[in-house]
């Protein structure tokens, strides 16, 4: 990942617009910002979510609540509990999100 042309800056999460995704069951809640190439989002999964595709988008994901499970398509299954993270490269390992009691996330990609 390059960064360029970013001048230094901050976000004040409360004051960015909440955007609804549907999963195949459940919901997840983004929070977006954009620079050129890079979007960092405030993520928040309901209960019950489970993705309705399968990602084959890099990310820098850390939990910062809640419970999440990471399912490569390969089989091999991940959980992430707060402060534990995942990184994943562009078109690596397709990759799908569920949790059963929901969590909070900060993603890079």
């Amino acid at each position: 990942m390059q960064m360029n042309n970013m001048p230094f800056g901050t976000i004040d999460w409360s004051s960015v617009e909440r955007t609804e995704h549907q999963g195949e069951t459940g919901f997840a809640y983004w929070k977006t910002a954009n620079f050129g190439d890079i979007r960092v989002r405030m993520l928040e999964y309901t209960p019950g979510y489970l993705a309705d595709h399968w990602c084959v988008k890099g990310h820098i994901l850390f939990c910062f609540e809640g419970e999440l499970h990471t399912e490569l398509k390969d089989g091999r299954t991940f959980i992430l509990k707060p402060g534990m993270s995942y990184q994943v490269a562009d078109n690596a390992e397709p990759h799908r999100s569920s949790t059963s009691m929901g969590a909070k996330l900060f993603v890079v990609d």
